[in-house]
């Protein structure tokens, strides 16, 4: 039977020959991803490879669970993962992080990736940021010559006025959650007691969720986070789900799916004593 083996993993199956073991366990971000060693190190020259190959697991970081950190976007590892079990690249039909998905295959050494991630055009060093301009602003760079000075200002007036615009309709997804509980009594006719929600939560890219809400963000628990970066950790100022949806709506999301779970358990030890149900709801919204 394969034993526990907090050093190297979960098992300690792994051939003699190395320190791991046959499964490995990661925190990428705080994200939390399983995976066979072989897995790791597929692509010889990568850092994965390096870490695992080439060093002993003393030496690699660990979190305080005992898994291998890196402190890397543990969204977007797992499309490097799917690429290292494989080496073939399947994206989602919307997939707005092109650019990131590239700086992240660049960090880990994979230049197969990373080639298969770059644009047709270019070759400067600025390649990252041509990205990220031309997958959320595409439409504005299809511009044409025009004959006469009185037209050629009108169009940049025209374009300079049009720019903010774009800047404010990037495409995303805005994730809205909420937790709230209530009290049944034990006689089914018995109103229920329902408590307000407490918090609405708000997880998506920075500046879409600043874009929407403002200055009915609390970003107290996630200050200074970069405009491109994603977060879990905003919520919201009130406490009303149709404010948010109406927020949501003004500014062009669309409500695409949606989730809860519930559990319920008594208030005492007494299962004649009123039932307390708590349940944790998830609004998925997107503006194309």
């Amino acid at each position: 039977m394969a034993l526990a083996d907090p050093e190297c993993g979960i098992s300690n199956g792994a051939d003699s020959a190395s320190p791991f073991s046959v499964i490995i366990e990661l925190n990428v971000g705080g994200q939390v991803y399983v995976t066979r060693h072989t897995t790791l190190i597929a692509v010889p020259d990568s850092l994965l490879w390096t870490m695992f190959s080439k060093k002993t697991p003393a030496e690699l970081a660990r979190d305080s669970k005992g898994r291998f950190f890196l402190d890397r976007d543990g969204f977007l590892f797992r499309y490097i993962l799917d690429y290292l079990r494989d080496l073939n690249l399947v994206l989602p039909d919307y997939f707005p992080e092109k650019s990131r998905l590239q700086r992240e295959a660049e960090f880990f050494q994979l230049r197969d990736l990373s080639k298969l991630l770059s644009p047709k055009m270019s070759k400067d060093n600025s390649i990252t940021d041509e990205i990220c301009q031309s997958d959320s602003e595409e439409p504005s760079a299809s511009a044409t010559p025009v004959v006469g000075p009185e037209t050629s200002r009108t169009l940049s007036v025209a374009s300079s006025a049009h720019s903010p615009s774009l800047e404010s309709r990037k495409s995303g997804y805005i994730t809205v959650g909420y937790r709230g509980s209530y009290t049944m009594g034990r006689d089914i006719q018995t109103d229920a007691k329902f408590r307000r929600v407490a918090r609405i939560t708000v997880c998506g890219k920075t500046s879409l969720a600043k874009e929407v809400f403002g200055d009915t963000l609390n970003e107290s628990r996630d200050p200074d986070r970069p405009p491109e970066r994603y977060t879990s950790r905003y919520y919201l100022k009130y406490n009303f789900l149709e404010q948010a949806f109406d927020k949501l709506s003004e500014f062009g999301f669309q409500m695409v799916a949606c989730s809860s779970t519930g559990t319920c358990a008594y208030s005492s030890s007494d299962p004649n004593e009123d039932k307390v149900w708590t349940s944790y709801t998830e609004y998925v919204f997107c503006r194309e």
